[in-house]
């Protein structure tokens, strides 16, 4: 660890090789990534998506969330999808490879998530961006962004095969923590403020479980929670309650238990490199007891075994860029209504507090759902630039709803499309906020 004792390394000037110059580039595949570069290049812009990982899905899929959640809120009192548009493509692509289940209530029926396999969902993702004629570029790493005045001239790239750069007329920063923004230098925030965040978690998936005898006696959404209070004087849990559901193929359920804590007993920040590696074996660790619990405390998972834990950390809050408009916690209670409505957030506020999860729905319970404004994806201070997903323009508590995959997949779709439009306006700026949303309309999506 570095000390006030340890000088700097200096690096010597480089000249970096250019990869390729395109119309759009978007930094990161999770579910904002993948539907901004598969709407940038159906509206006619040259895109490449680039990815650290070697694989698409995001949290969905290196976190291990394995489930969709926001896509369905109540309207009028009927819990409908919400969320349309090129995520009904990428559901009927998982869905033909088989690996969607059946939308799942949960919360007294005031929630409702597709839960899908990991793999089907990745393949199902490649299948649509090539299909899009989106250029992928894996295993890349963004480190740093070459600004030319108020746009962004080329963004920097770590690969396997040296550092490169890609330029682009106009970028998406689909990152979730936000690197190509922070990067460029545009003003964020990062966690509540206060020093902490929402808790991450290490997900993992639970094999060889007697699917009769554990959906008999947990089957209930929150059923395990009783059963980790009795036990909770023989094992170190790290949060009160836990989500124990099963998969599609009912011998493998996926566990939402763990919650990752610094040394100061806050959460872990995923922006910081030494906390994040600590994180990531503290999760381990906690997975490691929570098997011991259920092998001995939870009818059939007598015999279980760790089917797969998630390759990294998932993360629920790093950095939130500061934008056009700032999306809140009360937007998301009073179902707000915005006159540049983009798309729709039908997931109620979730916080990840210490020991246990805050939830907070919206007052109106036939309208479970709020609008959210193109001015959340417009950042200060870059003019070429536009970010989606959890690092876009939201207040704490508005990013803990807003930051599930429904909102991420509306707001990836406005991203791409207006992205695409900037391409094809006179100096690359301003279009009138009614055009976007007539294609956003077009193209399958929900607004209002």
């Amino acid at each position: 660890m570095a000390t006030a004792a340890m000088a700097p390394v200096r690096e010597p000037e480089r000249r970096t090789e250019v990869y390729g110059e395109f119309d759009v580039v978007v930094l990161g595949g999770g579910p904002a990534g993948i539907v901004a570069a598969v709407c940038a290049a159906r509206h006619g812009a040259r895109t490449l998506l680039v990815e650290r990982y070697g694989f698409l899905g995001g949290m969905g899929t290196a976190g291990g969330v394995t489930n969709f959640a926001g896509l369905y809120g109540r309207r009028d009192g009927e819990m409908v999808p919400l969320v349309r548009g090129v995520v009904d493509e990428l559901l009927e692509r998982i869905d033909r490879l088989g690996g969607l289940n059946a939308p799942q209530d949960g919360l007294q029926g005031r929630i409702r998530v597709r839960s899908y396999d990991v793999s089907a969902y990745k393949c199902a993702a490649d299948q649509l961006l090539l299909g899009a004629g989106v250029r992928l570029l894996f295993h890349a790493l963004a480190v740093g962004v070459v600004r030319d005045g108020p746009r962004i001239d080329a963004l920097l790239l770590e690969t396997k095969s040296g550092r490169r750069a890609v330029r682009a007329r106009q970028f998406i920063d689909a990152s979730g923590d936000a690197d190509l923004a922070h990067h460029a230098g545009v003003p964020y925030e990062l966690g509540d403020g206060h020093g902490d965040a929402l808790y991450p978690s290490t997900m993992f998936r639970i094999g060889n479980v007697d699917a009769e005898r554990a959906l008999a006696a947990v089957g209930e959404f929150k059923a395990i929670d009783a059963l980790m209070r009795e036990a909770a004087g023989r094992y170190a849990f790290a949060r009160n309650g836990a989500i124990l559901r099963p998969q599609r193929n009912p011998r493998e359920w996926r566990a939402n238990v763990t919650q990752l804590r610094n040394a100061e007993g806050r959460a872990v920040d995923a922006t910081d490199a030494a906390q994040l590696s600590a994180g990531e074996v503290e999760g381990r660790r906690q997975i490691v007891e929570y098997m011991r619990f259920l092998r001995a405390e939870v009818p059939g998972f007598g015999q279980a075994e760790i089917a797969e834990i998630a390759p990294q950390i998932g993360v629920r809050e790093t950095r939130r860029v500061q934008g056009a408009y700032q999306l809140t916690g009360e937007d998301v209670l009073a179902s707000a209504r915005f006159a540049d409505t983009i798309g729709l957030n039908a997931w109620p506020i979730e916080l990840h507090v210490r020991g246990g999860i805050e939830w907070a729905f919206p007052r109106d319970p036939s309208r479970t759902f709020n609008e959210l404004p193109w001015r959340m994806l417009v950042p200060q201070g870059i003019d070429n630039l536009l970010v989606a997903g959890r690092c876009a323009s939201m207040a704490h508590e508005g990013q803990s709803a807003a930051r599930a995959s429904g909102a991420c997949f509306a707001m990836g779709q406005a991203a791409g499309t207006a992205a695409a439009l900037r391409c094809g306006t006179a100096g690359e700026g301003a279009f009138p906020v009614e055009r976007l949303q007539a294609l956003l309309r077009a193209d399958g999506a929900v607004l209002d």
